[in-house]
């Protein structure tokens, strides 16, 4: 059973998750399944795990409890083995062959455990040239082809934030293969490791593209297609006071009421004409110039014009839509995004706030039964 302080709070209630402290892809797959009802337990390192960021506010550690635990102590590797045998997953971020030779690989995980799922979150992954080596998820997109994709075409790739190695190819496939794999394990008593490689993950995410590659329907260069600001009506254009709207108006019909709004319904018939792409952009370009971002929101307010304006993070809690819907929520003084996504029978929330490093052990230790964990805390 999971604590008392998780139950009933997501589909995922009742899975109890280890997770060894890390930065980066990690924690954010371990808030994941923390946000879906699982009782997450941090092991935090004695030092800390290096995160630039009062833990207070690291919101990634929202839902879970922390211990601290010292792996490389003399009887660090069983205190959290205790832990690992009645745990359902284990979540690890350290470079190949470091846990191994902490004591906590998988296979002595799953000497304690047979059941266990074993995630093994890494850039490069568990085997090839690069494993051993370090890198950041600016280096692991770049060699996936991803990070080449995205900007204009006369300047250097933009990058996009940590969002689309570190959580987007790391994170969410790092749970999709938990939760595939604890699946199995329930059906079979079998438990086994998952390789979540960020390379791997990115690369996928771009399997349309490839196809689109293959078949002629993309260019390998940036600026130069449908989705990758290439296309006059699908990307984002600057506004009278500096600001940007975001224009997807693909297909025909939402075209079509994009142009009229826009006042430029005389060049509703260069949608598929590629000549006139250049002319397209220019004139929507200085059209949007001549008003400000909130009274083109005006315009398009109720449309299917597939238009919308580019707001801040400090903004976007306050749109409308995502206000009705509570997409962001206030927790502990700090907004932030609410768990997703939603369940009608299981519905999630924001729990608790950042588990403060070893703040949990007490609890914990009663809780799943692991007393070694009280051995050298005061609590």
């Amino acid at each position: 059973m999971a604590a008392a302080g998780t139950a009933g709070h997501g589909p995922l209630t009742g899975v109890r998750v280890v997770e060894l402290a890390g930065i980066g892809p990690g924690p954010f797959a371990a808030m994941l399944l923390a946000d879906l009802g699982a009782d997450v337990v941090r092991v935090d390192r004695p030092n800390g795990a290096g995160l630039a960021i009062d833990p207070a506010y690291d919101v990634t550690n929202r839902n879970k409890r922390s211990v601290i635990v010292d792996l490389k102590a003399p009887d660090g590797a069983d205190r959290v083995l205790g832990l690992v045998e009645r745990a359902d997953v284990v979540i690890e971020g350290f470079r190949p062959g470091v846990a191994e030779r902490l004591g906590v690989g998988p296979g002595t995980c799953h000497a304690r455990n047979p059941k266990l799922v074993y995630g093994r979150m890494t850039g490069w992954g568990q085997d090839g040239p690069l494993a051993p080596r370090a890198g950041h998820d600016i280096a692991y997109i770049a060699l996936t082809g991803t990070l080449g994709m995205i900007g204009a075409p006369d300047q250097p790739p933009a990058v996009p934030a940590n969002l689309v190695g570190d959580y987007a190819g790391g994170s969410l496939y790092l749970v999709v293969g938990v939760l595939a794999a604890l699946h199995h394990a329930r059906a079979t008593g079998a438990g086994q490791v998952v390789d979540a490689a960020i390379v791997d993950g990115t690369a996928h995410l771009a399997s349309m593209i490839h196809g689109m590659l293959a078949a002629g329907g993309w260019q390998d260069r940036r600026g130069a297609n449908l989705l990758d600001g290439g296309c006059p009506y699908y990307g984002t254009y600057e506004t009278a006071d500096g600001r940007y709207m975001a224009v997807g108006a693909l297909e025909a019909r939402f075209y079509e009421e994009f142009v009229q709004l826009l006042g430029l319904g005389e060049h509703a018939s260069a949608r598929k004409d590629l000549s006139r792409w250049d002319e397209l952009r220019e004139a929507v370009a200085a059209r949007f110039k001549t008003r400000t971002r909130d009274e083109w929101t005006a315009v398009f307010e109720g449309s299917d014009a597939c238009v919308a304006p580019v707001l801040s993070l400090r903004e976007a809690p306050h749109h409308p839509h995502l206000a009705a819907r509570g997409t962001f929520v206030e927790h502990g003084g700090i907004t932030q995004p609410a768990p997703a996504p939603r369940f009608s029978a299981t519905p999630t929330a924001v729990r608790g706030g950042p588990a403060l490093p070893g703040t949990d052990t007490a609890d914990v230790a009663r809780d799943w039964d692991v007393p070694d964990l009280l051995k050298g805390t005061t609590e």
